[in-house]
């Protein structure tokens, strides 16, 4: 057969060699195409023991020479041989050995010759690679873990040493490029199902896609295309006596979520098979795992669950996750004689620590969905949490069981356990109240108070800025009342109420109030949410209003003394003062008591200098709040007395509101006078709202009102009146005179709207009401052009005074300037006098002549002897 080949082949025209001269002959051989001619030979096809123990030969003489790796330029001969070799694996096993060296080999780095060569060789480099994660079609294990470690050793930091010959290795992050591109990770992912027979295999493939995911957001992503979250999910609880596959695939999981899409990788998970194994493994591990990593695994799993439970596609209760789960929410807290914690023992070390944090979020993830509430009442949860947060009653309930968590620890777990009861006592109000959890937390935040300075660390995430103190415990009560006080629910108010919460909350504002050192953004939010809470308990109820009482005005003073400049201090000052004017809103106002209390201690002023000084977006509950105020005729009386800086008093103030309100929705002149007398107040804003709106129930004359301060600052000035308010300029009088007519206008407003909807609608009314219609705005428009008039004629007055007071300063200017004439005339002949000797002595003839003048008039005539303007000078 050799004698009959053709001699296209290289080798196979020359008869057969001795041993020796054919070892010669492959020594010589270094052109890789030659290699390919020998292996594509025709004659190939069917080897004869000859013919392949001479490719064999070949292909191992090719495997020594790149032992220090492949040439860049040679990737593609070499891959060609390497497929070429695949070809014959199953009917030629001699081959696999060959294909696990060259494969070997692709795990060093590749070398180059010139700097240009890896840019060069790019697209090749990135198809041999890609090329190499398809030879895991070869059933072979030997095969696939080769290329399992050759792939990782892409991502190898090994240094290499330069050879000698100018070749030297391809960089690191060149290599990893190329992997990237190559899709590589996609492929091994999808080539998971080859491997279900083959154990040490997929261990060794999820080893490679565990490197491979670890820091390249890219692998991850083509992990993810190819369904790589749900398929190892699928598979890892499998069973696997050393636990690494389970191992590798958590993980792998983690990565895909650090590095990849979280939403894509819990979307992956949130399929039941996917759960079913999670929960498989957890509680495997949960019940039979004692060591350090397990317990660790074991809380790395419970993170996942906790992430596919903030999807709210996921069928955690479907699939019986959460019913499986519940038991475990309460222990040890709680005794059960449920099977799967009936032997369940804590270590209550550091993993059995962390695990009951994870239990306590597991519960707030899972509690917006409204089914797993029935399985929380079901399993108490409630109660357990409750025993968390007074730990006393625990072992009380207990009996022998004494519970063995740090003191840290246990704290930790009463932050957190007060953090998650703030989530769910609002949607589990009934078990609430039956646990009697008000009465627990009133007496832990008395508890917090009295033994400040004595207990507590603030440990964890829920006790930051509480160390050396209980602040943490009590922020977190103060949240927990908060959230249920929220919830209208009478009979948790009245509970409250009942048990001297009122008094207590005051008791707290105080205690804050009286350690001004320790104020941070801690204790302001602390006291912000004890004035929430009062407001919420106090709101339309007289008798609270009552218990709240001059103690509680006293504090309010305090809060509203807060200077304005803190508003932006970032700490939280302005939900403080907010809170504080909320708190005056429903605690005071409505109270005859407290109102007297509030004004009696110049409340009003402090409301007014706020006003003063505060930023537009806290003016309206000022403005609403003092409006509530002025139906205590004392008040009233208040406000028409102040004055603020600049001897500002409160009609000025109010009308710098206004103005500023108008400023850039409603059309004025300069002067701020109206210039549209058919619509004399319509903002711009409101124009536009009302042409573009498709509801016809919503007026925008009406909803105006509540959008800005116009109508609340008419209705002070109905109070305070609209004549005898000093200190009012020609322009406050200008504001003041359409302010007076805003009812009026108003109306006008509503009635147009209603002329223009009929229109819209084609509606025409009965002549009546029509007539009726353009009679008010008749009206209207009269009252416009009459306010305008008026206006005019108090900027004529204007100009008129201000005409006079400029004629006045003239006049007063011509004296002075006259006087300083004479002044210098004066000065000038009394140096002439002093300088020169004849202008002396000519004055001196004259003083004389003036002298005898004098003495020879009649002396019974009276004259008055005129003014000697030189001497006096």
């Amino acid at each position: 057969m050799l004698s009959s080949a053709p001699p296209a082949s290289g080798f196979l025209h020359k008869p057969v060699l001795s041993e020796k001269r054919l070892r010669s002959e492959a020594v010589r051989v270094t052109d890789l195409s030659r290699v390919l001619q020998l292996l594509q030979d025709p004659l190939s096809v069917r080897l004869s023991a000859s013919l392949k123990e001479r490719q064999i030969f070949i292909l191992k003489k090719v495997v020594k020479q790149c032992q220090r790796g492949y040439l860049l330029r040679d990737l593609a001969d070499i891959f060609k041989i390497m497929n070429l070799c695949a070809e014959r694996v199953s009917d030629h096993p001699e081959y696999a050995r060959i294909l696990c060296d060259l494969l070997q080999i692709c795990g060093l780095p590749f070398l180059k010759e010139k700097s240009s060569d890896e840019m060069k060789y790019a697209s090749v480099v990135t198809d041999c690679v890609s090329q190499m994660g398809f030879l895991m079609r070869i059933p072979l294990p030997e095969v696939r873990r080769q290329i399992c470690l050759s792939v990782s050793a892409f991502y190898s930091r090994d240094k290499h040493q330069h050879s000698s010959d100018g070749v030297c290795s391809t960089r690191a992050d060149y290599r990893a490029l190329m992997l990237e591109r190559s899709g590589v990770s996609e492929t091994l992912v999808m080539s998971l199902a080859l491997t279900e027979e083959q154990l040490p295999v997929k261990l060794c493939l999820l080893q490679t896609l565990q490197i491979l995911s670890r820091t390249s957001e890219v692998n991850c992503k083509l992990m993810l295309r190819a369904q790589a979250a749900q398929k190892i999910c699928f598979h890892m609880s499998e069973g696997d006596p050393s636990g690494e596959l389970l191992f590798r695939s958590s993980e792998i999981l983690w990565n895909l979520l650090e590095n990849g899409s979280r939403q894509e990788v819990t979307s992956q998970l949130s399929s039941s098979d996917c759960i079913a194994s999670l929960k498989d493994a957890f509680l495997h591990l949960l019940l039979k795992g004692f060591r350090h990593h397990e317990r660790q695994l074991r809380n790395d799993l419970l993170v996942l669950l906790s992430l596919i439970a903030e999807n709210p596609g996921a069928p955690l209760i479907e699939s019986g996750f959460l019913k499986h789960l519940t038991p475990f929410l309460t222990f040890p807290e709680l005794k059960s004689h449920n099977p799967l914690v009936r032997n369940l023992k804590l270590s209550f070390n550091q993993e059995d620590f962390e695990m009951k944090k994870l239990l306590l979020n597991i519960m707030v993830v899972l509690s917006r969905d409204l089914s797993a509430l029935q399985l929380f009442r079901e399993g108490r949860v409630m109660l357990a949490l409750m025993l968390l947060v007074k730990p006393s009653s625990s072992a009380e309930r207990s009996g022998r069981h004494r519970r063995r968590w740090t003191s840290s620890q246990q704290e930790e777990l009463q932050l957190q356990a007060l953090s998650t009861l703030s989530s769910l006592a609002p949607l589990m109000l009934e078990e609430y109240m039956t646990c009697q959890a008000n009465t627990c937390l009133l007496l832990l935040i008395d508890c917090c108070l009295q033994h400040d300075s004595s207990s507590g660390r603030g440990h964890g995430l829920h006790g930051s800025s509480g160390r050396g103190g209980r602040r943490a415990q009590l922020r977190y009560c103060v949240r927990v009342l908060r959230s249920v006080t929220c919830v209208e629910h009478e009979p948790l108010r009245q509970d409250l109420c009942d048990q001297g919460a009122i008094g207590q909350l005051l008791g707290v504002l105080r205690w804050f109030l009286g350690r001004p050192q320790d104020e941070d953004a801690v204790a302001l939010e602390i006291q912000t949410d004890c004035l929430l809470l009062l407001s919420v308990l106090c709101e339309g109820d007289v008798h609270r209003k009552e218990l709240f009482g001059r103690d509680g005005v006293e504090l309010l003073i305090q809060y509203l003394s807060l200077d304005a400049a803190l508003v932006f201090s970032g700490l939280g000052h302005n939900k403080l003062l907010l809170s504080s004017i909320d708190c005056l809103w429903s605690c005071v106002v409505g109270c005859l008591g407290a109102e007297d209390v509030f004004v009696e201690r110049r409340g009003v002023d402090l409301m007014l200098q706020l006003l003063q000084r505060s930023p537009r977006h806290m003016l309206s509950p000022l403005v609403s709040t003092l409006l509530e105020l002025c139906e205590n005729p004392q008040a009233v009386t208040h406000l028409l007395h102040w004055s603020g800086e600049r001897d500002t008093s409160a009609s000025q103030l109010l009308l710098h509101i206004w103005r500023r309100e108008e400023t850039t929705a409603v059309s004025r002149d300069p002067h701020g006078m109206i210039t549209d007398v058919k619509r004399p107040i319509v903002s711009r804003h409101q124009e536009s709202s009302s042409s573009s709106s498709s509801s016809p129930d919503v007026s925008a004359a009406v909803r105006e009102v509540s959008e800005n301060l116009r109508a609340n600052i008419y209705c002070i000035f109905c109070k305070l009146g609209f004549e005898d308010l000093s200190g009012l300029s020609a322009e406050d009088h200008i504001t003041l005179s359409i302010i007076h007519r805003y009812l009026d206008f108003k109306v006008g407003e509503v009635v147009h709207e209603v002329l223009s909807e009929l229109l819209d609608e084609g509606v025409s009314p009965v002549v009546s009401d029509e007539a009726a219609l353009k009679s008010v705005l008749q009206v209207t428009e009269a009252t416009a052009e009459s306010v305008r008039l008026l206006q005019q004629s108090i900027l004529g007055r204007q100009q008129q005074e201000e005409l006079q007071e400029e004629q006045l300063l003239y006049k007063e200017i011509l004296f002075t300037q006259k006087q300083r004439e004479i002044a210098a005339e004066a000065w000038r002949s009394y140096v002439a006098r002093t300088s020169n000797y004849s202008v002396l002595k000519e004055f001196k003839r004259l003083q004389e002549e003036q002298s005898t003048s004098e003495a020879y008039a009649p002396s019974d005539t009276e004259t008055p002897e005129p003014p000697n303007t030189l001497s006096d000078q």
